[in-house]
């Protein structure tokens, strides 16, 4: 899915235009040298991943944190989400993601 950014999980404000994404709560939660203090120290924030729907992919930056994400799912800012398919697809099935 896609959703609106500003301010983030990691401390960081976002904006639409921004190649920028959410991880689930679960992997965020649990994310390796995460102490679950102050979630802007999350490791996880700044890294990347190359997300891939479809024969298009996209590398996004890690900034943000996603409750209602299952633990591999993705939430994209609008402008990476339309690397990948229209706004009018909603909810995308069958991306998948890999750390760069």
């Amino acid at each position: 899915t896609y959703y609106d950014t500003g301010l983030t999980a990691c401390g960081v404000t976002n904006n639409n235009n921004e190649y920028i994404a959410a991880v689930s709560h679960l992997l965020f939660d649990s994310f390796p040298g995460y102490n679950g203090a102050n979630p802007n120290n999350n490791p996880i924030c700044g890294r990347k991943v190359t997300a891939s729907y479809e024969g298009k992919s996209v590398t996004v930056t890690i900034t943000d944190r996603c409750t209602g994400c299952a633990l591999t799912d993705l939430d994209f800012s609008p402008a990476a989400f339309n690397q990948l398919a229209s706004f009018d697809l909603g909810r995308l099935h069958g991306v998948t993601w890999v750390w760069d």
